[in-house]
């Protein structure tokens, strides 16, 4: 079933090989090499699950429940404006912050950070649940498992590629005024997925 798996993956990369709330978070933690691999483990699986469970129907339900989908699309502008301030506040800040100097935030603040961005996206659902499940459908059966199979590697690949491939920017980020600009762009990018929250709707 080598096609339903590439159509996966292909379908899969389409969606996440993009500028984005998620990617900005990776690539930054990846420069810092700061948690790492907690970080790409839980966007990469999160993706694979959720594909799982449109496949497996479970997008049908999540497609029909506009209140659910409301209530996450504003926590997710609340937490995204947020999370754009703070970066704002960083990239005013004159100090360097050197990769890999291992004084960053904590575990669990991360992970926390990690979690929110992934979960508080409604797009995350409608992309993976409802999208590549209503796509993965389509294959019939046994192709969509090989489809679902195709996505999660596909996903997995992308962040662990994101973040551990930014260490190689690590030279680059040995500046202030390059940090300054990652998070000038992370910042921007927070509020521009914030205002097509609220503006675009879901």
């Amino acid at each position: 079933m080598i096609l339903p798996l590439l159509i996966g993956a292909g379908s899969g990369l389409s969606l996440i090989v993009a500028i984005g709330a998620q990617n900005a978070f990776v690539l930054r933690q990846g420069i810092r090499r700061e948690h790492v691999l907690p970080v790409v483990l839980i966007c990469g699986l999160t993706d694979a699950v959720l594909e799982l469970l449109g496949v497996a129907g479970i997008g049908f339900v999540v497609e029909r429940a506009p209140v659910v989908l409301e209530i996450v699309r504003w926590g997710g502008v609340v937490f995204l404006l947020w999370y754009a301030w703070t970066a704002a506040r960083r990239a005013l800040r004159p100090e360097v912050l050197v990769a890999g100097d291992g004084e960053g935030g904590s575990l669990k603040r991360t992970v926390l950070a990690c979690l929110a961005i992934t979960y508080l996206n409604p797009h995350v659902y409608l992309d993976t649940m409802v999208l590549m499940g209503s796509i993965g459908n389509a294959q019939g059966d046994p192709g969509k498992w090989w489809f679902v199979l195709g996505g999660a590697l596909a996903s997995i690949a992308w962040f662990f590629l994101l973040g551990y491939g930014a260490r190689a920017l690590t030279r680059f980020f040995a500046t202030p005024r390059s940090w300054r600009i990652l998070d000038g762009i992370v910042a921007v990018t927070m509020v521009v997925i914030a205002a097509r929250l609220v503006f675009g709707g879901v």
